[in-house]
């Protein structure tokens, strides 16, 4: 009954009619060097690598369940496959929970891959356009599914450096609104929706 009543809950969250995304402006700012490494790097058009699942059935769970929660928003079960596990990569790589980046994406562009903010954030996950020139990577395309969750974690992964593993604040820091809860608030109650699924298996935040 309680999976039921939760999937209704993100469900109707998922099925909200579209809006203007919601992200601020993240401030152009020195990237650490780890970070700047890691978006230097050269990023393939082609698919994330598979994912690391502590099991076959762990693996099938948490795909299939959220699978399920994206259909309105993208119908094809094979871009939602490709999109979930590109989550789990980049989220995991970045040592972010990919429940939180889920949390995230639900927030800022309520999964919609070509959004555009106010202020000019692209993607699935807002990245700001001056991010590509400031590590020297203008071609960069922020629409692209693999680039845009790249940059998006490696950021929010940096702001959480910043902020010595403070959420609320990191998060203020990848909306442009330090220190104001709206919109920390918002991801964290997302979060919180996609991480009390019962199935599927859940990674810790470093």
């Amino acid at each position: 009954m309680r999976r039921a009543a939760l999937a209704l809950v993100i469900g109707a969250a998922l099925a909200l009619p579209c809006r203007l995304a919601f992200a601020g402006a993240q401030a152009e700012e020195q990237l650490s060097a780890s970070v700047r490494a890691g978006l230097s790097a050269s990023l393939s058009d082609q698919a994330a690598p598979e994912p690391t699942f502590p099991s076959v059935a762990a693996k099938t769970a948490w795909l299939s369940d959220r699978a399920a929660l994206l259909a309105k928003r993208m119908p094809e079960i094979e871009d939602r496959v490709t999109f979930l596990k590109t989550v789990y990569y980049e989220a995991t790589r970045a040592g972010l929970d990919p429940e939180l980046v889920l949390g995230l994406i639900q927030t800022e562009s309520n999964f919609r891959k070509y959004a555009v903010s106010s202020v000019g954030a692209r993607g699935y996950m807002q990245v700001m356009p001056f991010w590509v020139q400031s590590i020297g990577r203008p071609t960069d395309n922020l629409f692209h599914l693999r680039t845009n969750l790249r940059y998006g974690c490696s950021i929010l992964r940096h702001y959480l450096d910043m902020e010595r593993g403070n959420l609320f604040l990191a998060l203020g820091r990848y909306n442009g609104s330090r220190g104001q809860a709206a919109y920390p608030n918002l991801v964290l109650a997302s979060w919180s929706q996609w991480r009390s699924m019962p199935a599927g298996y859940q990674v810790a935040m470093k």
